[in-house]
């Protein structure tokens, strides 16, 4: 296909939650979307109801090489790459460093920091191209300290390193944008929590950040449930 006046953003962890919300406010905002998850069934029923303004994209976030491919795919798709959104990561099976699991850590870390890095890595040379928007899904844990939380420490990485990708991407005109919400309703959780922040509303935070006018560098979105 050849290149629109419409932009396309590459979303990881796009089967669910955040991504899945995010891929559809991007949609309603005149945006293309690559969806890019594991669970193909779940991402085809979410293509389906977007229509041409989406393409599954299936792959592990901890494999580069799968990565790659889709970017690579997403942009002979649709023409060019203009965003990435970070999203995909998972909390500890147990929290705190005393009663906590190693193996678990590692799947952890392996997830949500050098996933996340790949899917910078991966993103960079095709963002670079439309001097484009790397976002990654920080959190409000990673802006306080809790009681020994290595969940909260992932995102105190992601933030350091938003910031320093910012500083990065500056150098070619690409922007950097690290989302932070306090508790979001998602399958995240074991039980509901429709009290606290929806997808829907972080989508939005992601949403105001890409579309934001080319003089602002929207680096951080810090939103908490209201009340």
């Amino acid at each position: 296909m050849t290149d629109t006046p419409q932009k396309t953003l590459f979303i990881t962890g796009a089967s669910s939650g955040i991504g899945e919300a995010t891929a559809r406010a991007a949609v309603a905002s005149g945006w293309r979307v690559g969806l890019f998850a594991r669970r193909r069934d779940k991402l085809e029923g979410l293509a389906q109801e977007l229509g041409d303004a989406a393409l599954v994209l299936t792959g592990d976030v901890t494999d580069y090489d799968d990565q790659v491919a889709a970017l690579d795919r997403l942009a002979q798709h649709f023409g060019r790459v203009h965003a990435a959104f970070a999203n995909a990561g998972r909390g500890a099976a147990k929290g705190g460093v005393g009663g906590g699991d190693v193996d678990d850590w590692q799947g952890l870390i392996d997830l949500n920091v050098v996933g996340l890095l790949k899917t910078a890595k991966a993103a960079l040379p095709h963002l670079e191209k439309t001097r484009g928007h790397m976002v990654l899904t920080g959190s409000a844990a990673g802006r306080v300290h809790l009681s020994g939380s290595i969940y909260g420490a992932t995102k105190w990485f992601v933030h350091g390193f938003a910031g320093n990708l910012a500083e990065e991407m500056k150098g070619w005109g690409g922007r950097c944008t690290v989302i932070a919400p306090g508790m979001v309703n998602t399958p995240f959780f074991d039980e509901a929590k429709p009290d606290k922040l929806q997808p829907a509303d972080v989508a939005g935070a992601v949403m105001m950040a890409l579309n934001a006018a080319d003089s602002a560098d929207v680096r951080e979105v810090f939103l908490m449930p209201r009340g």
